[in-house]
């Protein structure tokens, strides 16, 4: 169970560093709408993360839920920021996804 809430908080650092990036596009009262979704969104990350790491070894839980928020930001960023997809940094995402399957796949 602890796992799906450090996936789940991994998904919610996505949403709050999303939430960032829409609030440097936006003015006035949407900026302050895509901020307090930041402060939501983290709250729920910050919360999830510290239930899994009452469970789960605290260097693999971090370094997963680190893991997720970077591959899946990478991605938030490339499909919808328009941020350049080469090769190299699809390459580089791919090899986080390895290592976060690998942290997983280790841990007791």
């Amino acid at each position: 169970m602890n796992w799906f809430l450090l996936v789940i908080a991994g998904i919610f650092e996505v949403i709050f560093a999303s939430c960032l990036g829409k609030a440097k596009e936006a003015t006035g009262a949407a900026a302050g709408w895509w901020y307090a979704g930041f402060f939501v969104a983290l709250a729920i990350s910050m919360g999830l993360l510290v239930k899994a790491t009452q469970t789960l070894p605290i260097g693999t839980a971090y370094a997963v839920w680190t893991g997720i928020g970077a591959v899946g930001t990478a991605l938030v960023g490339i499909l919808i920021f328009k941020d350049p997809a080469s090769f190299w940094r699809v390459f580089f995402i791919t090899t986080l996804i390895g290592s976060i399957i690998g942290l997983k796949a280790v841990s007791h």
